[in-house]
C-alpha cells in the first residue's frame, strides 16, 4: 500500500510566509494496526537544495567555506560555521544550481559534477531534499574570490584544507554541519581512500 493511501489531510494553516513557508497540518494516519490516528505537524518549506565537495586528489585538498549562520549561533555555536558550498535550487536543475552556487561562493568554475545521492536532512520538520555532488578542481579553476552574494547577507571565507585536516576538524568539533560531514566521509571512503 502506498503511503499516500495512509494519509488523509484534514486542515492546513499557513503560520508564516516570510523568508520561507511554515505550515501547520492536521491529518489522519493509518497505523500499522489498521486504526486511524489524528496527528498535527508543522513543516518548514524552503525548497530543495544542492551541496558539493570540490576535491583535488593530487594535493589531497577540498574546498570548504566559512560563514555566519544565525540558527547555529542562537543554539550555542559561537563561531562561523565551516561548510561545503550549498544553495537552493530555485527551480533550476540540481547540477546547474550547484555549479552556479559554488562559483558564487568560492570563485571556482566547475564543469561536470557527479551526483552521489540525495537526502532529507531534517525530515521531522523540514521538507527540503538536498542533492549531494562532488567534482574535481584545480587551482587554476578559480575565476574570482567568491564570497557569496552581499545582497543575500553572505560574507563567505573560502578554505582549502587537506582531507586529513578537514576530517580532523570533524573530530575536534570545528565542522558541525551535517551535509559537510557526509560529504567529507564520502570523500574519505570513495575518493581519497588509501592514496597517500
Amino acid at each position: 500500500m502506498s503511503v499516500a493511501n495512509r494519509v488523509r489531510v484534514e486542515d492546513v494553516v499557513t503560520l508564516s510566509d516570510d523568508w520561507y513557508v511554515l505550515k501547520k497540518t492536521r491529518f489522519s494516519f493509518l497505523r500499522s494496526d489498521g486504526t486511524w490516528q489524528t496527528q498535527s505537524r508543522e513543516t518548514y518549506d524552503r525548497g530543495d537544495g544542492a551541496t558539493i565537495l570540490l576535491y583535488d586528489v593530487t594535493r589531497r585538498t577540498v574546498v570548504l567555506v566559512r560563514q555566519f549562520r544565525y540558527p547555529a549561533f542562537v543554539n550555542g555555536h559561537d563561531d562561523l560555521l565551516i561548510e561545503a558550498p550549498a544553495g537552493l535550487l530555485d527551480e533550476r536543475d540540481p547540477a546547474k544550481a550547484i555549479r552556479d552556487e559554488v562559483q558564487e561562493e568560492t570563485g571556482f568554475h566547475v564543469g561536470d559534477v557527479q551526483r552521489i545521492f540525495d537526502a532529507f536532512m531534517s525530515p521531522g520538520s523540514v521538507t527540503e531534499r538536498l542533492h549531494f555532488f562532488v567534482a574535481p578542481y584545480r587551482s587554476d579553476d578559480r575565476r574570482s574570490d567568491g564570497g557569496g552574494a552581499v545582497e543575500e547577507g553572505e560574507d563567505i571565507e573560502v578554505l582549502e584544507p587537506t582531507i586529513e585536516t578537514a576530517l580532523a576538524w570533524i573530530a575536534e568539533g570545528r565542522v558541525r554541519d551535517g551535509k559537510t560531514i557526509m560529504l567529507l566521509q564520502y570523500a574519505a571512503l570513495n575518493i581519497f581512500g588509501n592514496r597517500k
